[in-house]
């Protein structure tokens, strides 16, 4: 990576490090999320250019300064909160991009991605969806299961559902290969079966 995009990332880490919320690490949360999506692009794209990189490290850029309670209860007020958040995240990360001394055109590729822009159309785009996807669930999953113990099963597979139809047929290899925990793995079976 050359000196400017190694400052676009020491610059987005920094954003990450701010998060109040800590992984099991004592690292930031955000910052070990960022981890996790690159680690899962360079998977999923073995030959990830160096801004496709960025970009996943971008994918929850500052996420806890919009919490999800600052939006109406329900489905709607959810995918309000989701929109505003890639639109905020997009421009942040155009704007650490553009501190750092990458190139107008190439962060504004980033915030298209990191924005959601062109899903399933966009090489980039698609990428960074079926990243975040997989770090849910290998990593989301379980917890995301226990803090909802009230939703019926029927709802579970609900969601996954919706997150299986937004990945690739890339994606869903990988993540038919994950290690799951028998009970999350049969509600995946269920969900894509």
């Amino acid at each position: 990576m050359n000196e400017t995009l190694t400052k676009a990332c020491a610059l987005i880490d920094a954003a990450h490090a701010a998060d109040p919320a800590y992984a099991a690490d004592g690292r930031a949360a955000e910052l070990v999320y960022a981890e996790r999506m690159e680690a899962w692009v360079a998977r999923l794209v073995p030959d990830a250019s160096p801004l496709l990189r960025l970009a996943a490290r971008c994918q929850h850029l500052e996420r806890w300064l919009v919490p999800r309670t600052t939006f109406p209860e329900g489905k709607a007020g959810y995918l309000t909160w989701r929109r505003s958040l890639y639109t905020k995240q997009a421009e942040r990360a155009r704007g650490l991009l553009l501190a750092a001394g990458v190139p107008p055109g190439d962060a504004d590729e980033v915030a298209t991605w990191v924005s959601k822009t062109g899903l399933k159309v966009n090489a980039g785009t698609q990428t960074l969806e079926d990243a975040a996807c997989l770090v849910f669930l290998e990593n989301e999953l379980g917890a995301f299961a226990t803090q909802h113990t009230d939703y019926p099963r029927e709802k579970f597979t609900d969601i996954l559902k919706k997150t299986w139809r937004k990945m690739s047929p890339r994606a869903h290899e990988l993540a038919l290969a994950l290690e799951l925990s028998p009970a999350l793995a049969a509600l995946v079976r269920e969900a894509v079966g």
